[in-house]
């Protein structure tokens, strides 16, 4: 066994290049300050902001929704914690990580599997980022840019052209690398911080405070009748909950590669992720239930609440969302993709151009349509893709510690010939059959089928810990140790 920085040997060039060997102890730079600063810039985005609102939408009381989403992220901390160790022990990404449990070509498939998925989140903050410059303008220029919806898009020229003005903020960072990425969390974090603060601060002036804030039910958020159903979408909405990291849980060894020791990846996580997670989802559902109160009517969408604040409010609020939504979208959904896309062709595609892959792909998917309803975006993007991801994150965690007891052959990971071998029959085995049983319920919940047995539409909403147990307890199984 070698656990040495530096590879000995590279038989095979289509496995290795700068971008992707294991981090030397002088690129070792981040300390517990910067997981937890980068925790907090990933926190404070549209989309997390939303979550709380969906789920008071779909029947919780405020205080229900914050507990799912505190509870939720204690949980994915667990993983998060556990996969991080092999990036700060090894110094490896997560797409070479997998090659000891899926073997060195078949680890181009989970690998994939997540970065797609990063590229469809990378599409949805885009979107969101786009929208915010799209108020911004609009609002100083009294609507110049609002158009008709163009053909095909579906929207105007002037949401597209907003859309691909904050797409290609991305292309900085990407060109500079994950050391640029971590210096514009570190700053982000407090601004965003307080930003949140100030949000809440306002609601509280103006609904005339916490009592009136807190007071709507339910059924105001999106106008229906939910109120009340907490337990009939409590396991659903924890899981979407767990979901929503779970892209995270994943990749963090792209992260805690550069980490200083393991000490500090894990409590800058811990204290980054869970807290200031339920604190923003705290705003989220005091805000726009204060929105009842302050103009007769919820609103959920922070964008659509700027664009009401109206005067100076609305630009430093949509530009606050603005970073915020960069800082998110260049840490969560395109370091993965980039590393993923280099992986498939190290030779060939770097960091920076599978960052440019991931762009691009950004735009293809229109991902305006991904957030048309909260019941599609909570249980069908959140749970759908939770059940792709659990099974890796089983699988992961059954090898690397059980298996390898946390040691890799850092020659073998490099080696088509090695220990690992190009292809691992357990480990893909054990990831189809961990999918499998959350299928059924994946195309029902999607429309994609029009009835499917009870027992399997009740299995999917606890698709990421199904996925989890089963496929990491089967190659636990089928596993030969050394």
């Amino acid at each position: 066994m070698s656990d040495s920085n530096e590879p000995q040997t590279r038989t095979a060039d289509d496995l290795w290049n700068e971008d992707l060997a294991p981090t030397t102890k002088e690129t070792r730079t981040w300390d517990w300050k910067s997981y937890a600063a980068l925790w907090v810039a990933m926190v404070v985005c549209v989309p997390t902001y939303m979550l709380a609102g969906g789920l008071v939408a779909e029947g919780m009381s405020w205080w229900q929704a914050v507990i799912t989403v505190l509870l939720g992220n204690m949980i994915v901390l667990v993983p998060m914690m556990l996969i991080g160790h092999a990036g700060a022990k090894h110094g490896i990404p997560f797409p070479v990580l997998l090659r000891s449990a899926f073997g060195t070509k078949g680890a181009r498939i989970p690998a994939v599997a997540r970065g797609l998925v990063a590229c469809g989140w990378f599409g949805i903050n885009t979107w969101v980022g786009g929208s915010a410059i799209y108020v911004i303008v609009n609002g100083l220029t009294n609507d110049s840019i609002v158009g008709n919806a163009l053909p095909f898009l579906g929207i105007d020229a002037g949401q597209f052209v907003c859309f691909l003005a904050f797409w290609s903020m991305h292309l900085y960072f990407i060109k500079n690398g994950t050391e640029s990425i971590r210096r514009l969390e570190t700053y982000a974090a407090p601004f965003l911080i307080g930003m949140g603060l100030l949000l809440l601060g306002w609601a509280y002036v103006q609904a005339g405070g916490f009592g009136n804030m807190l007071s709507a039910p339910s059924q105001f958020i999106e106008g229906g009748a939910k109120e009340g159903q907490f337990w009939s979408v409590f396991v659903a909405s924890l899981t979407a909950m767990v979901g929503f990291w779970a892209t995270m849980a994943l990749n963090i060894p792209d992260f805690t590669r550069f980490a200083k020791s393991q000490r500090d990846q894990m409590i800058g996580q811990a204290i980054g992720l869970p807290l200031p997670m339920a604190l923003f989802a705290f705003i989220s559902v005091a805000v726009t239930s204060a929105t009842v109160t302050i103009y007769g009517e919820a609103i959920w969408d922070p964008v659509a609440l700027a664009a009401k604040m109206g005067g100076l409010g609305v630009v430093v609020a949509l530009a606050a969302l603005v970073v915020a939504t960069l800082t998110t979208n260049l840490a969560a959904n395109v370091v993965a993709p980039a590393y993923g896309f280099s992986n498939l062709s190290p030779h060939k595609i770097s960091f920076k151009m599978g960052g440019y892959i991931t762009a691009g792909i950004g735009i293809a998917i229109f991902p305006w349509k991904l957030l048309e309803t909260s019941g599609g975006y909570l249980f069908v993007w959140l749970i759908g893709y939770s059940a792709l991801l659990g099974p890796i994150a089983g699988i992961l965690i059954a090898d690397y510690f059980v298996v390898r007891k946390s040691n890799l052959n850092h020659d073998a990971l490099f080696d088509h010939d090695g220990e690992y071998g190009a292809w691992n029959k357990v480990g893909l085995g054990a990831l189809v059959i961990g999918i499998l049983p959350n299928l059924p319920g994946f195309l029902f919940k999607a429309g994609l089928i029009e009835s499917a047995p009870t027992f399997f539409v009740s299995l999917y909403d606890y698709a990421w810990f199904v996925g989890l147990f089963i496929a990491g307890g089967l190659y636990l199984i089928l596993q030969p140790r050394n």
